[in-house]
């Protein structure tokens, strides 16, 4: 008998990134406990299924958190942020996070569950790419 593989999803892309000029994003919040992570983040690449978020270490607002050289007790957490630019709140949930060493951390979103697929789609196609925006 052959054995088979299986293939899991887990570390797949299911979307293509786009890389996009920094967007600002006013704060990151907690859902379960409306805690702020942090403020004034950047948007620095999307994809249909979420969003890669540049924090620095100043902007983090928990002292606990700014202090610590990981911040994977962030992940699984739902959360909301706030593009002040584009007037609007996403949610959704940390999937990963990657220390930069000084430039900070990044965090990878990702979307709700119950945010539609077309409404993803159009707003990955609405964030300007690098140079689009002077």
């Amino acid at each position: 008998m052959k054995a088979t593989k299986v293939k899991t999803k887990s570390n797949r892309r299911i979307a293509p990134r786009k890389e996009t000029s920094p967007i600002n994003v006013s704060y990151l919040t907690s859902l379960s406990d409306f805690t702020r992570i942090a403020k004034n983040c950047e948007i620095v690449e999307a994809s249909a299924t979420g969003l890669l978020i540049l924090v620095k270490r100043d902007d983090i607002l928990p002292p606990a958190l700014r202090k610590t050289l990981s911040l994977d007790s962030l992940i699984g957490e739902s959360i909301f942020m706030h593009l002040a630019d584009m007037n609007l709140e996403i949610s959704g949930t940390i999937a990963r996070t990657q220390l930069l060493g000084k430039k900070g951390f990044h965090l990878a979103i990702d979307y709700s569950e119950d945010s539609p697929e077309y409404w993803r789609e159009c707003l990955m196609d609405l964030l300007p790419a690098p140079g689009e925006i002077e």
